[in-house]
């Protein structure tokens, strides 16, 4: 095995994972338990950065973004429970969501948290500083921006349609995607984090309202295009009906690549194992298909990148990734990258 030159001082790795939604918080909750792990582990991270979509605008997030005027706070929160010690009154309380059809009814505990954290310090970020060290997080959580900004997309018959929600439904007719406003700047510590990355992991998650958007902030994609990072793109289990029906895994990346040219991907990683019976009934009845097991990829159709197969499914009736399979798959292709260039 031929091990990485680490950007540190130390004999662990520094890893940054952008997307968002369920996607990011299951290879979060993965990756945790190798943080600073180094004397039970042979591979181990020394710091840990999520950097996460906020262009939510369904569900509680949607409505507290509406109400009080602030950042939608449902994936910041998923991805604080996700690296959390594991206290479990505390991951449960984050995660409680009220019962009702009053004020309160559907809201989740730990959105009103960050709100309310929000208001009291006057900084949406601090509120997630704040709350992951209550929540003893272990990594460092920063919303993609501060801005409030929402995600508009160009159709192919020319039409333009503002929010994510609706966007989720229109995945297959999508020109470009964009973020209004469209100079919103990063957290300089999200932009750091990536400059000093030995490994970048994007994705798994919705390709257009959770992997693109973060990519769209101004920078972003500057910044990892520049990173002497090695480079993974997670594809999804499953294509997502009416966001990405019928996308094989060659064109989730093509999509990737339009947002963020210039990046070069060195691995790819793609669960090759057949969901079950029972599964595939399911879903397919949902309008969603496996992705990666019927040849929607090869060394021939994805340029530079190594292709990494693997079962990475996780047990139960849904269709997720295994956390503890998908982290030990990334951390392994982290400590072999392709021979790359330095930066001067």
């Amino acid at each position: 095995m031929k091990h990485h030159l680490f950007s540190n001082d130390t004999d662990g790795l520094r890893f940054v994972a952008i997307g968002g939604g369920n996607g990011l918080s299951t290879l979060l909750s993965g990756l945790k338990r190798f943080v600073r792990a180094g004397e039970t582990e042979p591979i181990w991270i020394e710091d840990l950065s999520a950097i996460v979509a906020v262009t939510d605008d369904g569900g509680s997030s949607g409505r507290l973004r509406d109400e009080l005027k602030m950042l939608p706070p449902g994936d910041i929160r998923n991805c604080m429970v996700a690296l959390s010690e594991d206290s479990a009154t505390l991951s449960k309380l984050f995660k409680h969501r009220f019962r009702g059809d009053g004020d309160l009814g559907g809201h989740v505990f730990g959105n009103l948290f960050l709100a309310a954290l929000s208001e009291v310090t006057g900084d949406f970020a601090e509120a997630v500083k704040l709350s992951s060290e209550i929540l003893a997080s272990k990594g460092h959580i920063y919303p993609a921006t501060v801005a409030d900004v929402r995600l508009g997309a160009e159709l192919s018959d020319g039409r333009i349609i503002h929010g994510e929600t609706k966007i989720s439904t229109v995945g297959p007719v999508i020109e470009r995607l964009f973020l209004d406003p469209i100079d919103c700047m990063p957290l300089p510590e999200a932009i750091d984090a990536i400059e000093r990355a030995d490994a970048i992991t994007i994705g798994p998650g919705s390709l257009f309202t959770s992997i693109v958007p973060p990519l769209l902030v101004d920078g972003v994609a500057d910044a990892i295009r520049r990173s002497n990072a090695v480079k993974i793109f997670v594809c999804n289990l499953m294509t997502q009906p009416g966001e990405t029906d019928g996308l094989t895994a060659r064109q989730h990346i093509e999509a990737f690549n339009k947002y963020a040219p210039g990046v070069d991907l060195d691995y790819v990683v793609v669960n090759n194992h057949p969901i079950s019976d029972e599964q595939m009934q399911k879903y397919t009845g949902e309008g969603a298909e496996q992705i990666g097991v019927h040849g929607s990829v090869s060394p021939e159709t994805i340029e530079s990148a190594e292709i990494v197969y693997g079962n990475l499914l996780d047990e139960g009736e849904m269709v997720r990734h295994n956390p503890e399979k998908l982290a030990q798959v990334l951390l392994l292709c982290a400590l072999q990258p392709k021979e790359k260039a330095v930066a001067n």
